[in-house]
C-alpha cells in the first residue's frame, strides 16, 4: 500500500522541479508523451563546474518499456 503522504510529498517535489525547470519539464513531456519505441537512443551530456561534459547514451529495449508500463501501473496513470 502507498503512503497518501509519500505521494503528496512527490507532487510537491515535483511541482518544484517543474517550476525550478520548464523547459525541460516541456522536454520530458513531449518526448514522453509519444511513447518511446525500442531502437530509440537516449543521449545525456553532464557539465559539472570545472570540469570537461561526460556523456553516456543507451538504446531503448522491450524490457524497459516494460519497467516504464510497470511504473506507470503503480503511479495510477
Amino acid at each position: 500500500m502507498v503512503n497518501p503522504a509519500s505521494i503528496m510529498k512527490m507532487m510537491s517535489l515535483r511541482n518544484k522541479f517543474v517550476g525550478n525547470h520548464p523547459k525541460v519539464a516541456e522536454f520530458f513531456k513531449k518526448v514522453l508523451a509519444s511513447g518511446l519505441p525500442e531502437g530509440t537512443v537516449i543521449e545525456m551530456t553532464v557539465t559539472k563546474p570545472g570540469q570537461e561534459p561526460i556523456t553516456a547514451n543507451m538504446k531503448v529495449l522491450q524490457s524497459d518499456i516494460e519497467m516504464m508500463e510497470e511504473l506507470k501501473n503503480l503511479s495510477g496513470k
